[in-house]
């Protein structure tokens, strides 16, 4: 009888894809079964996440998987961005969809909780940089979105499980996004609930990677493939989920997670929340496996894709890999501060690029056809830059040297900004798999159904992803 089926969904800011694993006379192997456009949608003056659009995409690509896998699928996991959630009715549905983490509605919020709770006693409680994007201050905006404050929530890869039929849970390293895990317990923090007015009961519990959150239950079910599938949480935050896939030890590394966002750090075995590492906008955030990932968030491919949406939608559109090569040839007018307020936000990125520019006393771009390699330049040199800077600082923060950079990813495809790394950092650059968040994926749900209800141990996710890196 051969080995059954696995599936990994991943929830992303532009796709969210539904994977499959099988095992062959060679080895397992795994394939991307359907892929769904994702994308924040306006709705007035708020942005949220189209759920309905999402959830037709997933069952759809778990109706194919089905169709393929004769002989059965043991377990599906999802993992995914961070911070953003949905708020349930008494029915345990969806009240609204979810609101994406980009929308202003927290800037307000987060400049009033500052003069309550000032952020480094934030940090120092969670070791979570307090980001305005981070769920404790989407929680606080809810009251004035009109929605119930006492309305049970969960995050938007732990809904998918309970959509499919789960328990409501708060995987661990999704859960330290939050900006509301104590470090000293690595549960909830009941007390700083009650100092924000915060509803503890509304709260999913916390379990870690690798917990069995419950069977796959309604009409999927019925199909073959389904009859016996379970439910795990895998590291159900991306990031995490992509360093598990990561097949080597990350001793003496830095690693770039490059997409959406850019993540820059390393994995450490205790938190580091002094004044230094709060000044540096470092985190200190869940790992599969027990470990901290700690890392400075840094703007990052958004940029680009930002500014090529504008351009579409004036007929200039450009292929990435094009794109890529003429930035390579372009000239540029200098670098910016990628992590800049104003290039957070969404629309009129070129503009947005320009006044950065300005600001520094730099030549601007002419936003005409013939002139996006330009913008691309800046885009990738900036970034490069503040990688090096990030690694600098980090360094300085752990008292020794970082010999090598990993870099994972959707943009560790981008072959210049790759080369530009390495010459600012003066560091090697190793790539990592495209796909190492549904490496990272599988290998907890391989190591999860070797544990017999254990923790799962970081060296037996290793040692499946160094299996699944090879196929």
């Amino acid at each position: 009888m051969p080995e059954p089926a696995r599936i990994a969904i991943d929830l992303g800011a532009e796709s969210c894809r539904v994977s499959m694993l099988r095992w062959h006379p060679s080895g397992p192997r795994f394939e991307i079964v359907y892929r769904i456009p994702n994308g924040p949608v306006h709705r007035g003056n708020t942005m949220h996440w189209p759920l309905d659009t999402i959830l037709a995409g997933l069952e759809e690509g778990l109706r194919r998987a089905a169709e393929t896998a004769t002989e059965g699928i043991a377990s599906i996991a999802v993992d995914g961005w961070s911070v953003d959630y949905v708020r349930l009715g008494p029915d345990g549905r969806p009240l609204r969809p979810p609101f994406c983490y980009r929308d202003e509605r927290t800037e307000a919020v987060k400049q009033a909780t500052d003069k309550r709770i000032p952020p480094q006693e934030f940090f120092a409680r969670t070791g979570a940089l307090p980001h305005r994007i981070n769920t404790v201050y989407q929680l606080l905006a809810d009251s004035e979105a009109g929605i119930d404050a006492h309305a049970p929530w969960v995050m938007l890869p732990e809904y998918i499980l309970r959509w499919l039929g789960g328990r409501r849970v708060a995987e661990h390293t999704n859960a330290t996004h939050t900006g509301l895990v104590s470090l000293k317990t690595g549960d909830w923090d009941a007390e700083l609930f009650q100092l924000l007015g915060l509803s503890f009961e509304a709260a999913p519990p916390i379990v870690r990677a690798g917990a069995v959150v419950g069977k796959l239950q309604g009409p999927l079910a019925s199909l073959a493939a389904f009859r016996d599938t379970l439910l795990i949480a895998p590291a159900c935050h991306d990031t995490a989920s992509a360093i598990a896939g990561i097949p080597s030890s990350l001793d003496s590394t830095l690693y770039i997670c490059s997409g959406t966002w850019s993540l820059v750090g390393t994995l450490i075995s205790g938190p580091i929340t002094t004044r230094e590492a709060f000044d540096a906008h470092y985190t200190n955030l869940g790992a599969a496996g027990g470990s901290l990932c700690f890392h400075s968030i840094v703007n990052g491919m958004w940029l680009l894709k930002q500014c090529m949406d504008a351009w579409s939608a004036e007929g200039r559109a450009w292929k990435i890999e094009d794109l890529i090569a003429q930035a390579a040839k372009a000239s540029f007018p200098g670098i910016i501060d990628v992590d800049a307020e104003p290039l957070l936000l969404d629309s009129g990125m070129p503009e947005r690029i320009n006044h950065q520019l300005s600001l520094r006393g730099l030549a601007t771009i002419p936003d005409v056809a013939g002139n996006e390699p330009a913008f691309a330049r800046v885009i990738f040199e900036s970034l490069a830059d503040r990688y090096a800077i990030a690694l600098a600082s980090l360094e300085h923060l752990l008292g020794r040297k970082l010999d090598r950079i990993h870099i994972l990813g959707g943009a560790s495809r981008n072959k210049l900004l790759t080369e530009l790394t390495e010459q600012r950092t003066q560091r090697p650059v190793e790539i990592g798999h495209p796909e190492s968040s549904t490496i990272g994926n599988f290998a907890v749900q391989l190591a999860a159904s070797e544990s017999n209800g254990q923790p799962v141990a970081a060296e037996a996710i290793r040692k499946w992803a160094a299996v699944l890196s090879r196929s």
